[in-house]
């Protein structure tokens, strides 16, 4: 924690006394991550072409992803590298909402990793299985909330954007919502990531709305003024967003097209998995359905499909997620990717509009 350090030579020179800023940290730690994105990306691609890393490409996907098969994955481990360094210097880790930020982020990239090792080994694209993963990810949530509420008396209570006085106290079945958010969010985004740049913007844009939500949630005059749920400590969450969004900018840098690598599991779900505890976090369990509203058509269009083809024996979408759906359909792929990333900002705007609009 180096900035603590910095912070306490201000007996010393007045100078130092910016690092007890929450916005100066997240400046630097956004700073940071993106440049050693840039700097470390090209030896870790070539790593991953080393050890054979390359993408499966799915026998039925569309036509022109087939020239993809090869392409290095499992860049996500770069972005959660790149954050990493700016977390531990920049970020009061004593705090426990980091903490368990942190846990999640890195806990769920845990089991992207293994479910992109399985894949890569087997060069297929089936991975860990589906009930495993989704077994590991509660288990991860359920706990990490369990501790939360438990032991640092965090608040159960459930609020509705642009309604004040919908607030609900669903004590311990807190857990379970608050996991269906994570968990949910994680596999959205999992589903989102198929075209190049197409997930990692969105992600971007949800994690600077949510690095805002986090800043005027610990900030106790902020919070009364805009009538939002006050948390405590919830402000030391904005500098851990700012490393997040500085290393998927970085990795943007690569991952735009014609993509160098892919992010894979070990990116979605752990960058899924951040967004989803940023939203419980900072008391924005429901409004995380219109921010991520491109992360959940996405994966509403998968389960949609599905479900209509057991009980009809018919498909919805000429292909599942909802974007090769526009590739099948004639659309070219940046111009889906674009579209994408506007909707999201699109989002994004209403979404903050939610703090003024109580």
């Amino acid at each position: 924690m180096l900035y603590q350090w910095l912070y306490s030579l201000s007996d010393h020179s007045p100078i130092f006394n910016v690092f007890r800023y929450i916005t100066v940290r997240t400046f630097i730690a956004f700073f940071s991550s993106f440049f050693l994105c840039l700097i470390w990306g090209p030896a870790f691609i070539q790593k991953l072409k080393a050890m054979s890393f390359g993408q499966s490409i799915r026998d039925d996907g569309p036509e022109g992803h087939k020239k993809k098969a090869g392409t290095p994955t499992m860049g996500g481990g770069l972005v959660l590298l790149t954050s990493l360094v700016p977390v531990l210097l920049w970020l009061d880790l004593r705090n426990p909402l980091v903490l368990t930020a942190f846990f999640i982020t890195w806990a769920f990239g845990l089991i992207g990793f293994i479910d992109d090792y399985l894949k890569v080994s087997k060069k297929n694209t089936k991975g860990l299985s589906g009930k495993m993963r989704l077994l590991c990810e509660f288990a991860i949530s359920a706990a990490a909330l369990f501790v939360l509420i438990e032991y640092f008396n965090f608040s159960t209570s459930l609020s509705f954007p642009f309604i004040k006085h919908w607030v609900f106290d669903l004590g311990y079945f807190y857990i379970a919502v608050g996991s269906v958010v994570i968990v949910g969010t994680a596999n959205a985004v999992n589903f989102t990531d198929g075209l190049d740049g197409l997930a990692i913007v969105p992600i971007v844009v949800s994690g600077i709305t949510l690095a805002l939500f986090a800043y005027v949630a610990g900030h106790v005059t902020i919070s009364n003024y805009l009538q939002i749920p006050h948390v405590a400590g919830a402000g030391e969450l904005t500098p851990y967003a700012g490393a997040i969004v500085g290393a998927g900018l970085g990795f943007l840098w690569f991952n735009a097209h014609p993509a160098q690598m892919f992010m894979g599991d070990v990116g979605s779900l752990s960058l899924g998995g951040f967004l989803g505890i940023m939203a419980v976090l900072t008391k924005n369990e429901i409004l995380m359905v219109l921010l991520g509203g491109v992360f959940v058509v996405e994966a509403l269009s998968v389960i949609t499909q599905v479900a209509s083809f057991k009980m009809t024996g018919k498909r919805i979408f000429k292909m599942a997620p909802i974007h090769h759906h526009y590739e099948k359909a004639g659309l070219d792929e940046t111009k889906i990717t674009v579209r994408f990333w506007i909707v999201s900002i699109l989002l994004a705007v209403l979404s903050l509009a939610s703090l003024k609009l109580r």
